[in-house]
């Protein structure tokens, strides 16, 4: 993330810099995601979740997550190209980049059918790529750090500012609930693909199609995040001892323990070190 504009230039001109950068640009997107989220939420919650205001509000909540992915996945690509580096891989190591993978899935949204649960995950990240930006950039450009009048220089040799308090508390928060938040965006992942295979079996229109796309996203997700393998060993072990107790049924047993074997399978034949040498793709945290 670029610093921000300097200090000695007039507040107008520090924000007008600020504003003519990408990176503003994408937290621009993360805003009105997040407010788009919060408009649409008030309809979901009213029972007017087909209202004009409610589809203007969740498609717009996904072009704005399209556009967000797709300045970080530009700004990539053009770093590539500058530095003249390629990238290994091909298209096996574009598709293991997690923003190009969120990027494709905001256009799936974009352009399908309503599912709430689906814009959840981008709006808990959200909330802290706008806490981080603000945090970093936008509270130094209004607010310079001032110099501190207790010591003088920093141990870099510069000296030495005071932080805003607000900045700090900014800070705190993304250190504190980060963890959870990503555990909590996992769960909220694995209820959605559950939410699309409900759908499918009553064989909603394009749910089939929907499935097998979300399915190679969240393949994706659980080879790339530790918060997803976690929240779905925890649910195993959950089931396992569900299905453990003497009063289950043998046949559920069989029948969880057939599923389990099915979802092993499927995970090892989908497995992208399989086709890249042994080595995962190149991968990019999510922004």
């Amino acid at each position: 993330m670029a610093p921000p504009p300097p200090a000695s230039m007039p507040l107008g001109q520090r924000l007008m810099q600020l504003a003519q950068t990408l990176q503003f640009g994408w937290f621009v997107g993360h805003l009105t995601l997040l407010f788009c989220s919060l408009r649409y939420g008030l309809s979901y919650m009213t029972f007017n979740y087909y209202s004009r205001w409610a589809k203007f509000s969740y498609r717009t909540a996904f072009l704005a997550a399209a556009a967000t992915y797709g300045i970080v996945v530009y700004k990539a690509y053009r770093a590539r190209a500058r530095s003249a580096t390629r990238q290994q891989g091909g298209a096996l190591a574009l598709a293991g980049d997690e923003n190009v993978q969120y990027l494709a899935m905001a256009l799936v949204w974009l352009f399908s059918r309503q599912i709430p649960l689906a814009l959840l995950p981008f709006a808990v990240y959200s909330v802290f790529h706008v806490a981080t930006y603000t945090r970093a950039n936008l509270i130094p450009t209004i607010q310079p750090p001032q110099a501190s009048a207790t010591s003088g220089t920093s141990p870099g040799g510069r000296p030495a500012t005071k932080s805003s308090p607000l900045a700090d508390t900014i800070g705190r928060f993304v250190k504190q609930y980060y963890d959870a938040s990503m555990t909590l965006v996992a769960g909220l992942e694995i209820l959605l693909w559950f939410r699309i295979l409900s759908s499918a079996i009553l064989f909603t229109r394009g749910s089939w199609i929907l499935l097998a796309i979300y399915t190679a996203f969240f393949r994706a997700r659980y080879s790339q995040s530790s918060f997803v393998q976690g929240a779905i060993g925890q649910g195993t072990a959950n089931v396992d001892a569900l299905v453990a107790n003497q009063s289950t049924p043998p046949a559920a047993r069989q029948a969880w323990n057939t599923f389990k074997g099915l979802v092993k399978q499927a995970a090892d034949a989908t497995d992208l070190n399989r086709y890249t040498g042994g080595q995962q793709p190149g991968t990019k945290k999510a922004q």
